[in-house]
């Protein structure tokens, strides 16, 4: 499946990487408790694109839809940096197809058998069985909250 094939089921972009995105950062960090005094000046830059996207031309974002992650703090608006070429191993977050409709879950596997497990317990794992069509398109290096 193509990326316009998938752009009509998920809000999924490109990342770009060909601009550099260098942004100050305070690597004294920030307090969550008592008020510290503010940096003078911030020493050292990060720039996303070198240090979130490793793989640039297997690298995607998408918005999530739904709700179905939530209890993993996954919400609705939330941003996923999604990477085509990372192995898929037990437990990661990944984004899958299923039957041509895609969705976010952790992969589970119970011996021969493979499950999509959602993080609410309005929605049930869902069982892949041999007579579906299933890819796993990308799994999940970082999500970026909406505040």
């Amino acid at each position: 499946m193509n990326v316009e094939q998938l752009n009509k089921l998920l809000l999924i972009y490109p990342a770009v990487t060909d601009t550099p995105l260098p942004l100050p950062f305070a690597d004294k960090g920030v307090r969550a408790g008592f008020p510290s005094p503010a940096q003078d000046f911030l020493e050292y830059a990060l720039d996303f694109n070198k240090d979130m996207i490793k793989n640039p031309d297997t690298t995607f974002y998408a918005r999530v839809v739904g709700n179905s992650m939530i209890d993993e703090g996954i919400n609705q608006g939330d941003l996923l940096l999604i990477d085509r070429s990372i192995e898929v191993t037990e437990g990661v977050l990944a984004v899958c197809a299923v039957d041509g409709d895609f969705t976010l879950k952790r992969i589970h596997k119970e011996g021969k058998r493979l499950f999509l497990m959602p993080a609410n317990k309005s929605f049930n794992p869902i069982e892949i069985k041999a007579d579906q069509q299933f890819e796993v398109w990308g799994v999940v290096e970082y999500i970026i909250k909406k505040p």
